[in-house]
């Protein structure tokens, strides 16, 4: 802040409420920019939005906190398709076996695909993240009285957990707002904002939907050069709830989670490569990796003890070319 007196208050009010020292840092500056627009002269409509936002952003927060250790699923798709539909049908059985996987699901608390996915589900295991629409969005029958229905004024704050929560995503048929997360997933992963995880395409039903979308993108897109040839490589279609079950459970058959430390990638694994594994490893991914793989039987110090059980493969990974990214995580789930 320009005012030392407005920073000495902000330090003191850090200390009575006992803030830790681990994340002094992180609210100082939280209340620091927040105070900065008014330095600033933010206007009123600024202020309601980041005031909106921020309140939102706090409760998700404290929603999900409970479930953080349980891997959770995102399903997308029409809030318009009728329960006897052969896609409901299938997000409906789609929900129920990830439950039985031990899932949780989570849906945007329509109707359609979402009330589908979550009726599955059933209310004890899943999330509603429901958003506030002058038409068309009541929350499900499912969800509607359960404390993990979380209503949002902005489909920004909606979008960030609907993703940031998932370790997997899977769409069924629907159109601009599926179209939309469909788009929005993809391009994170491909620039490497968002954690790769499993995003299965739905088909239900003789009538192709995905197939048809696909012509789009693994053709016309990459025949312009707008996209990398690879990059397809992030999703997968699919016929039916089983199948998307068992792609999704796939991908976690060895790899487990992610984490960039210092300038290496840090894959944690089910079980250790052999030397000759590792070897062909380093064979087919020279082109993103900067220099030999390794491998840990333990955490490396900065990740804190993280899922201590679990070997390290330690990646000097280009940081280029997420979707030969995916790739490696499908060499590794084949071994």
């Amino acid at each position: 802040m320009q005012s030392e007196a407005a920073n000495r208050i902000i330090a003191g009010l850090l200390n009575e409420v006992g803030v830790p020292a681990d994340r002094r840092g992180y609210y100082q500056q939280l209340l620091t920019t927040v105070l900065k627009m008014h330095e600033d002269g933010a206007s009123i409509a600024d202020l309601k939005v980041t005031n909106t936002a921020l309140k939102e952003l706090r409760y998700a927060y404290k929603v999900f906190a409970p479930y953080r250790h349980v891997p959770k699923v995102t399903v997308f798709g029409s809030a318009r398709t009728p329960g006897t539909d052969e896609a409901a049908v299938a997000a409906r059985d789609f929900g129920r076996r990830m439950v039985g996987e031990g899932w949780m699901v989570m849906t945007g608390a329509g109707a359609g695909i979402m009330g589908a996915a979550q009726e599955g589900a059933g209310g004890e295991q899943s999330f509603g993240l429901n958003i506030r629409l002058p038409f068309e969005q009541e929350a499900n029958a499912w969800i509607a009285t359960d404390p993990k229905l979380i209503t949002f004024k902005y489909f920004f704050t909606r979008k960030l957990f609907l993703v940031k929560e998932a370790s997997a995503v899977a769409l069924f048929p629907g159109g601009f707002g599926t179209m939309d997360e469909a788009f929005e997933v993809l391009t994170l992963m491909q620039t490497g904002k968002a954690t790769i995880i499993p995003l299965v395409l739905v088909e239900a039903g003789p009538k192709p939907y995905w197939r048809i979308w696909d012509r789009l993108v693994s053709g016309t897109l990459v025949e312009r050069r707008v996209v990398d040839p690879n990059d397809s490589a992030f999703y997968r279609i699919v016929d039916g709830a089983e199948a998307a079950v068992r792609e999704i459970t796939h991908f976690y058959r060895v790899f487990h989670s992610a984490r960039i430390v210092g300038e290496k990638l840090v894959f944690r694994i089910r079980r250790p490569l052999t030397d000759d594994q590792l070897s062909d490893l380093q064979t087919r991914f020279d082109d993103i990796l900067k220099g030999p793989a390794d491998q840990s039987l333990t955490p490396i110090p900065q990740e804190r003890d993280e899922y201590p059980e679990l070997p390290r493969l330690i990646l000097p990974f280009t940081r280029s070319t997420y979707s030969r990214l995916r790739q490696l995580i499908d060499f590794l789930n084949a071994l």
